[in-house]
């Protein structure tokens, strides 16, 4: 590994002492900056291949990216609740400090999408939509304007705000639709999507979201389309890595590594048409 990529790991590094030594992710000022200083800094043009980390830095890793997934969910918490308190929350949606990136990142998935759809999606489901389903949201507005939209997420809390961005907007909450389910015991009901979401956070290591992915080639109808955001290079250090060896029973059909300040990557892949 050479020298740039060393400074940029000792950089993450540092960046992670200090946030692990936080009392709280709550966000903050000190908690914002540091996150804002891991993120530029994982979107160096510096390649890193994580699968060459020695065992204290993948150590590190697993640990940062609980953290960054924990404190990503209090950010999206605490907007949720501040955007909701409006008349017209989806009115105020654009005070997200990182609604641009899930702007850009949606394009991405829709064109993705379009390319390889041959008709507009009836049903998607989203895995892990969260307190502020900002991609359900987008793609029902701007993109996807007759498509229902079925989130589910195991946090009852972050449902119940998610409900109250989307009541007041007649059109939209007639085709946004939210389940507080754990994934692994929903079933039937994956048949009839033809598109499945899989949030990033949605198994915060290795091991957990190849459990989700092997459970959801178990339930998807045959054709349907597995949409993953994944992770590549040091934005490895922000999201776990979908490694298409872990796409049992599913086609890898497209991939798309962002170079701006997209921050995931994303992966469509097709279930097989036996099962």
């Amino acid at each position: 590994m050479g020298c740039q990529e060393q400074q940029l790991i000792e950089k993450v590094c540092d960046i992670y002492d200090k946030l692990s030594r936080l009392e709280n992710l709550n966000p903050s000022k000190q908690v914002n900056s540091l996150f804002a200083q891991l993120v530029q800094t994982c979107m160096s043009q510096c390649h890193v291949d994580i699968t060459e980390l020695n065992e204290r830095d993948q150590a590190m890793r697993c640990k940062l990216i609980k953290l960054c997934g924990k404190a990503e969910g209090l950010l999206e918490s605490h907007f949720a609740t501040l955007i909701g308190s409006h008349v017209k929350p989806l009115n105020h949606i654009k005070i997200f400090p990182y609604y641009s990136n899930y702007l850009k990142l949606s394009q991405v998935e829709f064109s993705m999408l379009n390319k390889i759809c041959s008709q507009v999606p009836k049903h998607i489901a989203f895995v892990g939509s969260g307190p502020l389903p900002l991609t359900s949201i987008i793609l029902a507005s701007d993109h996807l304007r007759t498509t229902c939209f079925h989130n589910f997420d195991i946090d009852p809390s972050a449902n119940a705000k998610a409900i109250q961005l989307v009541s007041s907007d007649s059109e939209l909450s007639k085709r946004m639709f939210f389940h507080t389910a754990d994934i692994m015991n929903v079933s039937s009901s994956f048949k009839q999507y033809e598109v499945v979401s899989l949030a990033a956070l949605v198994g915060m290591d290795k091991e957990e979201k190849a459990r989700v992915i092997k459970y959801l080639s178990g339930h998807m109808a045959p054709g349907a389309l597995l949409l993953m955001r994944s992770a590549n290079g040091a934005r490895a250090f922000l999201y776990p890595v979908i490694d298409p060896c872990d796409l049992q029973g599913f086609e890898v059909l497209s991939v798309f590594h962002p170079r701006d300040d997209v921050i995931n990557s994303v992966i469509i892949a097709r279930k097989n048409s036996q099962g």
